[in-house]
């Protein structure tokens, strides 16, 4: 039985065509303003090995049994990892740990036997705390995740999180600019309500929850996930433009087809490109490049000892559509792309993070190769973009190693075990997404394979 996973949305931001235009001034200078840092190299056997745990997916074993926890995070040890990253602010926008911010999760919904079906939560334990000291008995670093700029989500079983529970925040979703009108995301059928992350009220509500999580003092690290716009078409709301317009110094006569023409897609770009779009490209990566050095100054104001990370899918070619530069700052990438501004390298966010997740999500049979869409493309790009201002680990979606995901010929334990290969050695460390593909499909074994291989080489 295959488990879906409701945060497809990883998946979808993939873009059939990559936007790889290159201006005439491609070549970098010859005489650069920076210089490599020197590394030091790294054994496989000391670099992290990190396993997402999804809060919906898993939530069956782990809502009501700390036995469950304490098995899976035994075989998840036994089988090489780490680190284990653990979900605990769902797209519904409530959560899994200790906070008086915002409501506790107390349903999800998950694929059983049975059908797409409401697991409700009855244990009054802490959630997260439970999986912190079971993680640390086993020599595990336990980080937490959570969904950040999602508010609410609408499922087959209804909808739930604050964006459908107090009137008074309505005003904090996304507008989305469609073919048929710019309108709230509360009005549309995506699942994952996202709100508007340029708003300031936002960005407070986020922050405070993330010290919440930081007061757990045993705590080994946070990752931001879907720190980010909700897509090509968010944020179009009135808020948005008035900051977009005050960013620029001038009004926008013809909104918003002077900035994205409702419809457009990545890959299939208006030519001439609308007389703003490079600039609010360049303000939309500002947005976020300000919020993570504002939450990251926020999380160790609390804790200074806690990590503080992103999980982004490697596909930096056409990651512009949701808002973010997780390259270094020296990285130039107008030199390199069409659609980036001189301005646009600045808010690069690398140089903020202590790690960074990279979503390596490439098929099965696109284990090996050095461009975008294979898993070592991937980790190798990402290298390149981030130039050593942060630690990337990045590997596979194990949704592509399901029976029926899995193209002819292919030997998928192979390809697992492979996927450890290609991505630790490109990179800083290897990267699972998620704990519940190993246990629906029993493939532990396979990662085992490539985590003691990897850890074997010199």
């Amino acid at each position: 039985m295959i488990i879906k996973r409701i945060n497809f949305m990883r998946l979808l931001v993939i873009p059939v065509l990559l936007i790889n235009m290159h201006c005439s001034c491609s070549k970098e200078p010859s005489t650069p303003d920076w210089e490599w840092p020197e590394e030091k190299p790294v054994l496989n056997s000391d670099k992290p090995k990190y396993l997402w745990i999804d809060a919906a997916a898993n939530f069956p074993d782990f809502a009501n049994s700390k036995e469950n926890i304490t098995r899976d995070l035994t075989i998840a040890k036994n089988t090489g990892f780490t680190h284990v990253i653990v979900d605990v602010r769902p797209t519904t926008g409530d959560v899994l740990f200790n906070t008086n911010k915002v409501d506790q999760v107390r349903w999800l919904g998950a694929w059983l036997p049975g059908g797409y079906t409401k697991v409700e939560r009855s244990a009054t334990w802490d959630y997260l705390q439970v999986f912190i000291d079971e993680g640390h008995k086993l020599g595990l670093k336990v980080y937490a995740a959570i969904n950040t700029f999602t508010g609410g989500n609408t499922t087959s079983l209804g909808s739930q999180g604050v964006l459908f529970r107090d009137n008074t925040k309505r005003a904090w979703a996304t507008d989305l600019n469609l073919p048929e009108g710019i309108k709230s995301i509360m009005d549309h059928n995506k699942n994952a309500k996202f709100f508007n992350p340029v708003r300031d009220d936002v960005q407070e509500y986020i922050f405070q929850i993330l010290e919440d999580l930081a007061r757990y003092q045993n705590l080994d690290g946070i990752v931001i996930d879907r720190g980010r716009f909700d897509g090509f078409e968010s944020d179009f709301s009135t808020y948005t433009k008035q900051k977009f317009e005050n960013y620029i110094g001038q009004s926008v006569a013809n909104f918003p087809g002077d900035i994205i023409p409702p419809g457009t897609k990545v890959g299939q770009l208006p030519n001439p490109l609308p007389v703003h779009f490079k600039k609010w490209l360049e303000f939309r990566v500002k947005v976020i490049h300000d919020f993570v050095v504002k939450a990251k100054d926020r999380v160790r104001a609390v804790n200074p000892k806690v990590d503080f990370g992103i999980y982004v899918g490697g596909w930096y070619s056409s990651y512009y559509d949701v808002g973010v530069n997780w390259a270094s700052p020296r990285f130039n990438t107008s030199s390199r792309y069409s659609w980036a501004t001189t301005e646009y390298k600045n808010f690069g966010y690398a140089d903020h993070l202590d790690f960074l997740l990279i979503g390596a999500y490439a098929a099965a049979d696109r284990v090996y190769g050095s461009n975008e869409w294979t898993m070592q493309g991937f980790c190798l790009k990402a290298k390149e973009v981030t130039m050593g201002d942060v630690p990337i680990s990045g590997g596979p979606d194990g949704n592509f190693f399901y029976p029926n995901q899995v193209p002819a010929g292919v030997n998928v334990g192979q390809a697992i075990s492979n996927s450890v290969d290609a991505c630790i050695n490109a990179g800083d460390g290897y990267f699972f997404f998620d704990m519940i593909h190993l246990k629906q499909n029993n493939q532990w074994q396979f990662v085992k394979t490539g985590i003691d291989a990897a850890n074997a080489k010199k």
